[in-house]
């Protein structure tokens, strides 16, 4: 079956790992409440002198899925509290999606 997958990579600033993973073990996803979301997860990734790696990946049934969730209330919820976060990201979260063909 083709399923959707929607990453975002987020550049860290060393030193705010703990302060950004806490934000997301703490945030109210919402995402159970959205027609096709399957599963999240949130990858650490390598560092260098300046930042560390993380990105969120979650897999939908579709891309229409993913989509309808960013314009959902339940996202707006979510992301309500994101003006807390000043500081800690070293410029926008990039957006990546994908399509499954194996």
């Amino acid at each position: 079956m083709e399923n959707y997958i929607a990453m975002n990579r987020f550049k860290i600033k060393l030193g705010r790992e703990s302060e950004f993973e806490n934000i997301w073990r703490m945030r109210e996803t919402h995402l159970d409440e959205i027609r096709g979301f399957k599963s999240f997860r949130l990858l650490k990734g390598p560092a260098n002198d300046e930042h560390i790696l993380y990105v969120s990946h979650s897999i939908w049934d579709s891309r229409l899925d993913s989509e309808n969730w960013k314009r959902s209330e339940a996202f707006k919820k979510a992301h309500s509290g994101s003006s807390s976060t000043k500081g800690i990201y070293l410029g926008h979260p990039e957006f990546e999606g994908f399509k499954t063909v194996i």
